[in-house]
């Protein structure tokens, strides 16, 4: 098969890491695979870093600008199915298909995101002929339930976001000097993005109950956004500020993941996927507010502990126990890597995009040109 991922955002994030993932894979397994994503971003750097045949674009190019450059792409490599995330993506590579009178186009929908058209995106399938992938059973059973998804010409599959835990293992914790944080104490690593305000807004109030009888623990905040003024603000208001290190993006989230004692995850789709199964593929035990992705990937109990939603004083008081008692911390962590090895491989995570792209290649349900 000849498929290409498209990544038109600059920045960094759990969509581009699926796509970068599943490009590799497909690639390995013998398939001509291109990447195109915007030069000089962390998304090119990481894919020529995995050996991924990846194409920049201009970053700062229109959206008639990239679906132009992409069709000399499409046509050049002769591509028969490709993939985006948004209705931007949808637009350009759709367009592109069009004037390189080739293809379909199949949009992945971010981890229990509900998937929405906008009118770029009603505009693109009319384009050209499209279809959906989701992360689990779950998603697509819904989303079957909707008259205007039914509709696509493609039929919808499975792709689940997973990892290989193998690479892990060479994985060494960053410093805790390096990035400001106490070199002793209980270290709590939380993964966030813009979306997750309210919810590390309940993980600091949290730390403020707890702070009297656990003075050691300290919660450093990393992902796109984590450096937010408002966000410090907050920190000081609750008496926090000396507790809580705010980190921003990290070149290498992995290692600043394993230097943690314990993982608190706010971000949600595809980012907060991912920190789960990073943290539980190091052995490294979770919290996180009960919740639809949260459930789906913490055995509650068992691998991490699953908290009620924006109830600071229930969750001190299930937080407390878990601080304490280091032996708990390492048996949830050994079952937490059990639970990724077994449940969400990277073979299988690499089997639903083959799958999907299979199906793109039908030529008959191709647009009509």
């Amino acid at each position: 098969m000849r498929v290409l991922f498209y990544v038109g955002d600059k920045g960094w994030s759990g969509c581009a890491r699926a796509f970068v993932a599943a490009a590799r894979g497909l690639g390995a397994r013998g398939h001509q695979v291109t990447l195109v994503c915007p030069g000089g971003s962390t998304t090119a750097r990481r894919a020529e870093s995995l050996g991924v045949d990846m194409i920049p674009t201009d970053p700062d190019a229109t959206a008639a600008g990239d679906a132009w450059s992409l069709r000399r792409i499409l046509q050049e490599r002769m591509v028969e199915v490709a993939f985006v995330h948004t209705d931007r993506e949808q637009l350009v590579v759709s367009s592109a298909m069009r004037f390189a009178e080739r293809g379909a186009v199949i949009r992945r929908v971010p981890t229990f995101l509900t998937p929405a058209l906008l009118r770029s995106g009603r505009l693109a399938l009319r384009i050209a002929s499209a279809g959906l992938v989701f992360t689990t059973e779950a998603e697509l059973a819904q989303a079957q339930a909707s008259p205007e998804l039914a509709t696509m010409p493609l039929a919808p599959a499975v792709a689940p976001l997973g990892v290989d835990v193998a690479n892990y293992d060479s994985v060494r914790p960053v410093e805790r000097s390096a990035i400001g944080v106490p070199v002793q104490g209980l270290l709590i690593v939380c993964s966030y993005e813009p979306n997750a305000r309210l919810r590390l807004a309940t993980a600091m109030r949290t730390l403020a109950l707890l702070l009297p009888r656990h003075p050691d623990v300290h919660l450093a905040v990393f992902g796109p956004g984590s450096q937010d003024d408002d966000l410090r603000m907050h920190a000081a208001a609750l008496g926090v500020s000396n507790s809580v290190t705010f980190l921003g993006q990290h070149s290498d989230e992995l290692a600043v993941l394993r230097a943690a004692d314990a993982g608190w995850v706010v971000a949600g789709a595809d980012d907060g996927a991912f920190a789960f199964l990073d943290l539980m593929a190091m052995r490294i035990p979770v919290l996180a507010e009960r919740g639809t992705l949260p459930q789906h990937y913490v055995a509650d109990g068992i691998t991490g502990l699953l908290l009620s939603p924006a109830a600071p004083s229930h969750t001190a008081a299930a937080v407390a126990r878990f601080f304490v008692h280091q032996e708990l911390r390492t048996a949830m962590g050994n079952a937490a890597r059990t639970r990724v090895q077994r449940d969400f491989s990277e073979t299988d995570m690499i089997d639903g995009f083959e799958r999907a792209a299979s199906a793109g290649t039908d030529r008959t349900r191709w647009s009509t040109r």
